[in-house]
């Protein structure tokens, strides 16, 4: 079992409070202290008693932190983190800036098995799944790390602060997206987990409506996820209308074929009856025809949802290459017209490698 008190949510602190022969009321400290506090060791949890913190401490408790190897920013405010796990694998992590919204696309493993051929992170491979305190704490850094965000709205600009300052408001996570690498549903204890604490009111507080889970459809752990009393924005990863094409894009489709992902996100539309974006990476003369979107609004018709059509971002070695602006609202146009909601999306990142599907680009070695 985990000693790292970051990787607990508040019931199973109350419960190593307790069992430790303190009062409950003492893990709400601990937990405010990590996730709100952002506080790095149990010596800086001053609500307890040092005869208790050197308690936890003889107990073998810790607190952990992932480790800042390196930081890059984009001209479009966009800012990638990369972090080191203890076992030397690493892991990336997008901030992304839009006026007053700040979303954090955050990692669940390092690295990815599903062989998406249009991700980088699939040839990296799959190399570890994330605590949920290692998935936590990605949020916790990005936070700390205020001192080089750049003011991007008019009510930060308005403020007394000095130049290169801002409020804690402002330094605030305001959405969690996890569409970072790894498929969040094939770590799925950790990945729930880590909803849990982030989504908390004695922690970060970050709404439900405010996060949302990307997969690449995985139909068990979707099914599950409908029974789960906290349930995130749910995103699938379509990217074709079709078996074939989306077989040859996307190995999974093989085990789970699109009629019975579709069958199991209807399931849990009709449990939640909550919006389902589909995200489709949009890849020149392969998926992108008026045809091919034709069969994509048969496809959705009868479901609440929502589809973003993604540019497909290089990587080194990559064979497909990103459709046209033209050819991707013609699209869209079609989509729309049969009254499926469309967003296309903006390639935010793509100077430092952070767009959709380069995340481990810096790592490929061809």
């Amino acid at each position: 079992m985990s000693q790292d008190l970051k990787d607990k949510t508040l019931d199973e602190l109350e419960r190593i409070v307790v069992d430790l022969g303190q009062k409950t009321y003492l893990a709400k400290y601990i937990f405010q202290f990590i996730h709100v506090e952002n506080a790095t060791g149990i010596s800086q949890i001053t609500p307890l008693s040092k005869a208790f913190r050197e308690q936890l401490v003889k107990q073998g408790y810790t607190i952990s932190r992932l480790s800042l190897a390196d930081k890059q920013t984009d001209g479009d405010g966009t800012a990638k983190y990369v972090f080191t796990l203890g076992d030397g694998n690493r892991v990336e992590t997008v901030l992304l800036l839009d006026g007053k919204r700040r979303t954090l696309c955050v990692s669940t493993q390092a690295g990815c098995a599903m062989g998406c051929a249009f991700c980088a992170t699939a040839r990296i491979g799959f190399k570890a799944n994330l605590t949920a305190g290692q998935i936590v704490d990605q949020v916790n850094v990005v936070e700390r790390d205020a001192s080089s965000v750049e003011r991007t709205n008019d009510d930060i600009r308005n403020t007394a602060l000095p130049r290169g300052r801002l409020s804690a408001d402002a330094r605030r996570i305001s959405n969690i997206v996890y569409m970072g690498m790894g498929e969040p549903l094939a770590n799925y204890n950790a990945t729930m987990k880590s909803l849990a604490i982030l989504n908390h009111p004695a922690g970060k507080n970050i709404g439900i409506r405010h996060i949302t889970l990307s997969t690449c459809g995985l139909i068990p752990a979707i099914r599950k996820l409908a029974r789960e009393e906290i349930r995130p924005r749910l995103a699938v990863s379509l990217n074709a209308p079709t078996d074939a094409m989306r077989t040859r894009l996307m190995p999974i489709n093989a085990r789970h074929p699109i009629a019975e992902l579709m069958k199991a996100l209807r399931f849990y539309q009709e449990r939640i009856r909550q919006r389902v974006t589909f995200e489709y990476v949009m890849i020149k003369g392969l998926n992108d025809s008026t045809s091919h979107a034709k069969i994509l609004v048969k496809l959705l018709s009868g479901f609440l949802c929502n589809v973003n059509l993604i540019e497909h971002n290089p990587y080194p070695g990559c064979e497909f290459a990103g459709s046209s602006r033209e050819r991707m609202t013609k699209f869209a146009s079609v989509l729309e017209s049969a009254g499926v909601e469309t967003t296309v999306r903006f390639r935010m990142g793509r100077g430092i490698k952070a767009a959709c599907g380069q995340l481990g680009a810096d790592w490929i070695k061809e």
